[in-house]
């Protein structure tokens, strides 16, 4: 305790109806704070990822509670930095809950903006599911009547998508003479002396406005059009040939001197190899006319890891991203989520049964038809009492009569619910990752799924106060 701060234990939770997502979260934080057993578990994986093997020195910064918040609320709101920080230095409730509240005549805490990136960065994939295993069980207590009651499972997947514009050859080719030229503009700002590059900007304006007119071209119509995207694409592919050449050349040029050069330089041979790889792609289907391999294609330089991913919906018809399953309780909690590596449901059946019957007794477990495969029924009704999974295709009579079973009927229904916690992940952040680079973009996802479930948890919690405040009114009333 601080002098003057106010104590997170006596935190005022809105208990309305229509007090929106946050006060669910903060009333889950909270419990978890003043319980010993969840507050024990919780700052042991925290202090076991971000302060294991670190002296306690150097610049104040964010003491593990305020990053758990803070990475909470993030989610929670769907909200960028901008206006994370803002609720942190502003919010009173989110400022108790962080322990940093002051009362009236003290100096208020305020947090940096770089400070609570820096921060909340620290957590990694590997901590942020160890962290979601502690609210599943929390959660559980929460909801469940006996603690040996079994679950009753639905499985679906949807696609996360990345933070990456539509790809076509032509503006990925763009993309990589672009960030060539950052590159090379690095090197000029930290060296100028360096020849050569005088007219970089110009090489930048033209590789642009040539980008443009193949795009501009290829989207029209009329007649000769065919001449005329070739006609585009040789200009273009001139010279971005005629760019890649002089980057050969001028590439042994550039000073390498400390680790930041080494660094740019690492990063300007990674590009022009995209470079490369685009204009033999783009020469390749335009004026040799060769369908180009889904496997040889990159949808973005950027977020390399992204797939284009077609699930046969109308709208929309293809997503960039990556696919995520996820699994959900009779509670709506989500037990269990897991990122797809160009992998098909059907595919990660058999991983997802090892993970979640090691963990949880399961009476019923359902999935639609695209998880279906008859290896994958037979493995679920070893550790499942019952197994809706409808077959794709045409049933026999046995596999009729199943499907035919009022218990099969009722379930099968039930598993439209999937889609609904579906829906609210994507409204808490899951609709589209703003985070660069893999490892964050699965962090991202398990801190969306946390603060799903801690959401979940507290609107439970504040429920359970509800009735116990109206219960109390009523005994005043009968009393009276």
């Amino acid at each position: 305790m601080t002098l003057g701060r106010l104590p997170i234990g006596e935190t005022p939770i809105p208990t309305k109806k229509r007090s929106g997502a946050l006060p669910g979260l903060c009333a889950a934080l909270k419990e978890i704070f003043t319980n010993p057993k969840w507050n024990e578990r919780v700052f042991e994986i925290l202090e076991a990822k971000i302060i294991k093997g670190k002296k306690l020195t150097g610049r104040p910064g964010m003491d593990l509670w305020q990053i758990f918040v803070l990475s909470q609320v993030r989610l929670c709101q769907n909200i960028n930095y901008d206006e994370l920080h803002d609720l942190a230095n502003h919010h009173t409730m989110i400022r108790q809950i962080m322990g940093v509240e002051s009362g009236f005549g003290y100096e208020k805490y305020k947090f940096e903006y770089q400070n609570i990136i820096d921060n909340v960065s620290l957590l990694d994939d590997e901590t942020v599911r160890n962290l979601n295993q502690i609210i599943v069980e929390f959660g559980h207590e929460v909801f469940k009547k006996k603690e040996a009651a079994a679950l009753r499972l639905k499985t679906d997947s949807f696609v996360v998508e990345s933070n990456v514009h539509f790809p076509t050859d032509y503006n990925l080719l763009w993309d990589s003479a672009h960030k060539c030229l950052d590159m090379v503009g690095k090197f000029l700002k930290k060296y100028p002396e360096v020849p050569g590059w005088r007219k970089i900007r110009n090489w930048h304006n033209e590789m642009k406005n040539m980008m443009r007119v193949v795009g501009k071209t290829s989207s029209s119509g009329g007649k000769g059009k065919d001449q005329r995207v070739k006609h585009a694409v040789r200009r273009y592919l001139s010279k971005a040939r005629t760019l890649q050449n002089k980057l050969e050349r001028s590439k042994e040029t550039f000073p390498v001197r400390d680790i930041t050069d080494i660094l740019i330089s690492l990063e300007l041979d990674r590009f022009m190899g995209f470079l490369d790889k685009h204009i033999n792609l783009l020469e390749r289907r335009i004026l040799k006319g060769e369908h180009i391999p889904h496997n040889e294609k990159l949808f973005s330089i950027f977020e390399e890891y992204t797939e284009w991913i077609t699930k046969g919906k109308l709208h929309p018809n293809v997503e960039l991203g990556k696919k995520l399953t996820i699994t959900t309780d009779q509670y709506n909690l989500i037990v269990d989520y897991r990122v797809m590596d160009h992998q098909s449901d059907s595919e990660i059946v058999k991983p997802l049964v090892e993970r979640i019957t090691g963990l949880f007794p399961v009476k019923s477990w359902s999935f639609d038809k695209g998880f279906w495969h008859k290896d994958n029924k037979k493995l679920l009704e070893k550790y499942v009492e019952k197994v809706i999974m409808p077959k794709k295709g045409k049933c026999n009579k046995l596999e009729h009569a199943e499907e035919s079973q009022r218990q099969f009927k009722l379930l099968k229904n039930k598993h439209s619910a999937v889609e609904s916690n579906i829906n609210e992940l994507e409204c808490r952040g899951l609709d589209r990752c703003p985070d660069r680079g893999y490892p964050n973009f699965k962090r991202y996802i398990g801190l969306a799924v946390g603060a799903y479930n801690l959401r979940r948890i507290g609107q439970k919690l504040i429920v359970v106060q509800r009735q116990f405040l109206q219960s109390i009114d009523i005994d005043q009333k009968t009393a009276a």
